[in-house]
């Protein structure tokens, strides 16, 4: 079965502070905490300078999950880890662009 990957790009709002910003890290590193997710990580752009790099956004979010289904029960309201955190942190958020994909 293949892996399912979920990759969430997040824009911030410009005026949280650097307590505000630390709390979201902190916060997105716990997504690992998921009984649905098999692996999570952050990260912040690279800054790579090339044309084809989009640089704009403040934090990438990447779980992966064991199949479909787990993302699935991870998107539910039943998974209190992913419901806190975007009850808690929706407000510090201007975009979100997210990219599912699955192993080829």
């Amino acid at each position: 079965m293949p892996s399912f990957h979920h990759t969430v790009h997040f824009w911030l709002k410009p005026d949280l502070t650097d307590i505000q910003r630390a709390d979201f890290l902190a916060a997105a590193k716990a997504i690992a905490d998921s009984p649905n997710v098999a692996t999570c990580r952050v990260g912040v752009p690279a800054g790579t300078d090339r044309p084809v790099v989009d640089n704009s956004y403040d934090l990438q979010l990447h779980c992966v999950f064991a199949s479909q289904a787990d993302h699935d029960a991870y998107q539910s309201p039943d998974d209190q880890v992913h419901t806190n955190f975007i009850n808690t942190y929706k407000s510090f958020w201007t975009r979100v662009l997210i990219h599912d994909s699955i192993d080829a």
